[in-house]
């Protein structure tokens, strides 16, 4: 997908994978991975996600990076942050508390900054990209973590040529071929959907699932 597409999508409020609530799967989810108190924890393609909020209560330094300055301003307006920020060669940093968020390109993220990120949450990221840039994502981004870095990983699983992306299927088999080689992978669960989103129904699809995943940068 190219930038321009969710930049629109944003201006335009076409952001039906935004969620007004934490991610029920996260805190059911996250204590498990044991990840370091105090560990910061990289959100790629972050939007406004109300889960960043519930990562840094937990006590973790949090680093969205999010492509869209609306996106950016309404995070922090809605949850009334007057945020500093600063420039770097990658984009805008944005940060209050210990919330960070960078406006820019996630392939713009340099490797000293990925190497400084113990942990990982990805809802949204990994099925908003066609193919060939996720391919290219997961090579730039989590073969860059630091080594045993933890996270959790959330996709969808449906029949592609049913619905076209984003968000697009990316199913076990996708998932395992993307991350061997650098990542190691624990399903920790898998649950039918369709019945909890019935626009999806609407556009065709007859299943969908979705698919969470423990991670450990090996």
């Amino acid at each position: 997908m190219e930038a321009q597409f969710w930049l629109d999508r944003w201006s335009e409020g076409v952001t039906g994978f935004h969620q007004e609530r934490v991610t029920p799967l996260l805190p059911k989810y996250w204590p498990t991975l044991d990840v370091a108190p105090g560990a910061r924890v990289l959100v790629p393609l972050c939007g406004k996600t109300l889960d960043m909020v519930w990562l840094a209560q937990q006590g973790h330094p949090v680093l969205g990076v999010e492509l869209s300055p609306l996106a950016v301003q309404q995070f922090f307006n809605e949850n009334g942050l007057a945020p500093s920020v600063h420039r770097i060669a990658a984009g805008d940093v944005y940060r209050a508390g210990n919330i960070e968020i960078l406006c820019g390109d996630i392939f713009a993220l340099d490797a000293a900054t990925l190497a400084g990120c113990a942990a990982v949450y990805d809802r949204a990221a990994l099925i908003a990209l066609p193919t060939g840039m996720r391919e290219r994502y997961v090579q730039h981004v989590y073969a860059g973590l630091a080594a045993g870095a933890r996270g959790l990983l959330i996709t969808l699983d449906y029949e592609q040529d049913k619905m076209p992306g984003p968000p697009f299927a990316v199913g076990d088999v996708q998932v395992q071929a993307l991350y061997a080689g650098h990542t190691q992978l624990r399903q920790l669960d898998r649950r039918a959907m369709l019945d909890k989103e019935p626009k999806f129904a609407a556009r065709g699809l007859t299943w969908l699932d979705t698919l969470v995943y423990a991670l450990e940068r090996g």
